[in-house]
């Protein structure tokens, strides 16, 4: 049971989301299968965001901020959810966008620059900024440059970090963690910008249940924003719980061409979710998260185990690929 806090806070979500097993995969695979359905949150196409975007967004009414800046990919399933949220509540919204933002060198391939969760952005009334694509440093020093711009023109301006990573997102998923009325021996989704990783392995720390995240982004030094964190998560629940990097697993096996690239092993794992279990998968964070599933119980790491796959959306990313 989650250590509940009074965090400001602004419903957008339907919880629980669903939980259920997948008969036909657990057969096929030979582990107890079962499926989180963070996809389906009632808001805004669904996925993860919309439970960080709660805390965020409850921020931001808490202190009148009247614009909040960002940025991420093109295709940013946040930016999808937060330019939805920032239009339900009358606050403006801008985000700064790269094709397809790197940490070292640039990946070929990438998502279109148009459909998927561009048109969703047009829909919601998201001012979108396209620069061109560099690593994540620069990206994040544009955010840094339009909050200023935006502050220079007398708005209270609120930059929210890429994918929603902070303190409240990662508190989000250490209560998300209770949704769980099965006991699973190991938790899997897919990690990214890191506060979905950290609430979850927060929430089932010291318990015999595992998680386990499957990168995304081929960076093994994320970890270390984990930590920290997990550090400012002890300040919010007061539990002290002190995780380190031997806390966290972080499989960085299935990221594939890059980030913002779909592997052939994600598309795989998207061909199989669908055909077998009537699920949809994206390219980019849940079909590499399944594909790193399918692998681990093809090679025995999973034989014996009731296992949960976290599936944190992202689908209309599908209506993107090249």
């Amino acid at each position: 049971m989650a250590t509940t806090v009074a965090l400001p806070k602004q419903n957008l979500i339907i919880t629980p989301t669903p939980l259920h097993p997948l008969p036909r995969l657990s057969d096929e695979l030979g582990i107890d299968l079962w499926i989180k359905r963070d996809d389906l949150t009632g808001f805004a196409f669904g996925g993860n965001k919309g439970r960080k975007l709660e805390y965020l967004l409850g921020e931001a009414v808490a202190r009148g901020y009247d614009t909040i800046v960002t940025c991420g990919s093109a295709q940013s399933n946040f930016i999808r959810q937060l330019a939805t949220g920032c239009a339900m509540l009358g606050i403006r919204f801008i985000a700064v966008v790269m094709q397809l933002p790197y940490e070292f060198e640039p990946a070929d391939g990438g998502m279109r620059t148009e459909g998927g969760n561009l048109l969703l952005d047009e829909f919601a009334g998201a001012e979108m900024r396209l620069i061109p694509n560099d690593k994540w440093d620069v990206l994040m020093a544009a955010s840094r440059a339009l909050r200023d711009e935006q502050v220079a023109l007398g708005r209270n301006v609120f930059e929210i970090p890429i994918g929603g990573s902070s303190p409240q997102g990662a508190y989000a998923f250490y209560e998300a963690a209770s949704e769980l009325t099965e006991k699973f021996d190991i938790v899997i989704s897919a990690s990214s910008s890191g506060s979905t990783q950290t609430g979850l392995t927060y929430a089932f720390h010291g318990s015999s249940t595992r998680y386990h995240g499957v990168a995304c982004d081929p960076e093994p030094e994320m970890v270390l924003e984990f930590v920290e964190l997990a550090r400012q998560l002890d300040q919010i629940t007061g539990l002290s719980r002190q995780l380190t990097v031997d806390d966290f697993t972080y499989d960085l096996r299935f990221v594939g061409p890059g980030y913002g690239v779909a592997s052939e092993g994600s598309l795989d794992a998207i061909r199989v979710a669908a055909q077998r279990e009537g699920v949809f998968l994206d390219p980019i964070y849940t079909g590499k998260a399944f594909h790193g599933l399918l692998e681990m119980a093809r090679s025995g790491e999973l034989a014996g185990k009731k296992v949960c796959f976290w599936h944190t959306g992202g689908t209309p990313a599908l209506f993107a690929l090249p």
